[in-house]
């Protein structure tokens, strides 16, 4: 006759389980570890502290990230090579096929869409991922079309860019800004000579000429040839469609900043 397991061994298998569907079933440590011990218990004071040896670090284990204090600053370039477009129609053209505005080259970058001096300009951060000849091919373009729509917006008159010439994720805008890519985007923004702009995503103003901040929807101007153009800085597309607060919150913003603007 077969005893039914307790069931403190139950809870231990079927935390096993849980670890081993999530791909965790292996710890890739050289040494012993002992899960279970309490707190080393503290030095007695008039012992002098000796800093921890470090633990050797296994083949396969990637190496620990560089702290604030080494990691390099973007070296920035100049990447109009001397030679920025004079117009929106040289600018795009370059867009697509300048060697030297990423590292991948012009395989695969995405144009902007729209006409010049339009009402309205949108820049987001970067395509989606699967763009490829039409910025905002998705379910992100999807839902900026159903908001230009209900804004009586009409997307055929409204200018569409993004900063970053493809789908980058979890772009590290900061680094980006510093190396060159800053001057780009405004570059553009003037090209393009916009009423108003609505950028997407609040990690972009260090690609606009700003620094990181904390409250981005305090920056609600940008100048661009000495011209001063409305700016709202707002959630990227892809928080808004996992989190439908934020269409509301961005609907009420709009409202106000539109009144703002006329």
């Amino acid at each position: 006759m077969m005893t039914e397991p307790l069931p403190l061994a139950k809870d231990i298998a079927a935390a096993i389980d849980w670890w081993r569907l999530a791909g965790v079933d292996c710890d890739f440590a050289d040494d012993a570890t002992d899960w279970l011990s309490d707190v080393q218990q503290s030095a007695p004071s008039d012992a002098t502290p000796t800093a921890p040896k470090p633990r050797p670090r296994s083949e396969n284990e990637p190496p620990a990230p560089e702290s604030a204090a080494t990691t390099n600053v973007a070296e920035r370039s100049d990447l109009f090579a001397g030679e920025p477009p004079a117009n929106l129609e040289n600018f795009q053209k370059w867009w697509m096929e300048a060697t030297g505005l990423d590292a991948i080259g012009p395989r695969g970058r995405v144009p902007p869409r729209g006409i010049a001096g339009a009402d309205l300009m949108v820049l987001v951060i970067d395509p989606e991922e699967g763009d490829r000849d039409r910025l905002l091919a998705g379910p992100k373009g999807r839902l900026l079309s159903r908001f230009l729509a209900a804004a009586g917006i009409d997307e055929a008159r409204t200018y569409i860019a993004a900063a970053l010439p493809r789908s980058t994720p979890m772009a590290d805008t900061s680094a980006l800004g510093q190396s060159g890519m800053d001057e780009v985007t405004l570059h553009h923004i003037a090209l393009a000579a916009p009423k108003r702009l609505i950028a997407f995503g609040f990690n972009i103003p260090p690609l606009i000429g700003h620094e990181p901040t904390n409250d981005p929807s305090s920056i609600n101007t940008i100048s661009v040839k000495s011209q001063s153009v409305p700016l709202l800085i707002t959630e990227d597309l892809g928080s808004m469609m996992s989190m439908p607060r934020l269409k509301r919150r961005f609907w009420r913003r709009w409202i106000e900043w539109s009144a703002e603007a006329e």
